[in-house]
């Protein structure tokens, strides 16, 4: 068994002892590969090892890999998780099966309008800033409520859920809790939250996807 495969083993493994602990369902938590940095052959490593979910930041380098590896794995869905360009929402809509990182009005209308050029309407996940940080993207909490209502109501955009990137020091889970309760007053279906560092806790504040790279793939390549 590669390492790849070992660790994507111990990393399932791990959800799903997570999630049984919170009482959820099983198989109520995805995994997210995050294959940022890393060759094509490693994703196809992971693919033979059974991973179909992957995470890319940045839109140049995932049309760099993952055409070619739909023509083998027609079943592989790729999720843009990094801080979007403008400019690169086309790109972003033609590519991605998910966008985690909405996180501005300009960037709303923005893939309103790839959308239509493309005839292609990825799910989209509203990004937020839930430690208020000034160095990250995502919409900052007290406009969280007022920009989901103009994804929705005035580009017609397809928001499906939530995603953060909680502060590195601290307790994350008040964090995941906050946008957990967001989520559900508003009726969001997916919550993408907790990385290599923190997804159990993520898990048991209600995680559906769990975004995690340097435990499966080893350091940035």
């Amino acid at each position: 068994m590669s390492d790849i495969a070992a660790n994507l083993a111990r990393i399932r493994e791990r959800i799903a002892e997570a999630t049984a602990r919170a009482n959820r369902p099983a198989g109520s938590v995805q995994l997210v590969a995050v294959s940022k940095t890393h060759p094509a052959a490693a994703v196809a490593e992971a693919l033979g090892a059974g991973q179909r979910l992957f995470g890319e930041n940045r839109v140049q380098e995932a049309a760099g890999k993952f055409p070619g590896l739909r023509a083998d794995w027609p079943e592989l869905r790729l999720h843009v998780i990094g801080a979007l360009q403008t400019n690169k929402a086309r790109d972003a809509v033609r590519l991605a099966d998910v966008i985690e990182s909405l996180d501005r009005p300009k960037l709303a209308a923005a893939l309103a309008q790839a959308m239509q050029a493309e005839g292609r309407r990825p799910e989209l996940l509203v990004q937020v800033n839930v430690g208020e940080e000034p160095q990250k993207a995502g919409i900052p909490r007290a406009e969280a409520a007022d920009f989901l209502r103009a994804c929705r109501e005035e580009h017609g955009l397809p928001v499906t859920g939530l995603m953060c990137i909680p502060p590195a020091e601290g307790d994350p889970r008040p964090h995941f809790a906050w946008l957990a309760e967001l989520a559900a007053k508003r009726g969001l279906a997916v919550l993408s939250m907790g990385m290599s560092a923190d997804f159990e806790a993520a898990i048991a504040c209600g995680a559906t996807h769990v975004r995690v790279g340097s435990a499966i793939f080893g350091a940035r390549g």
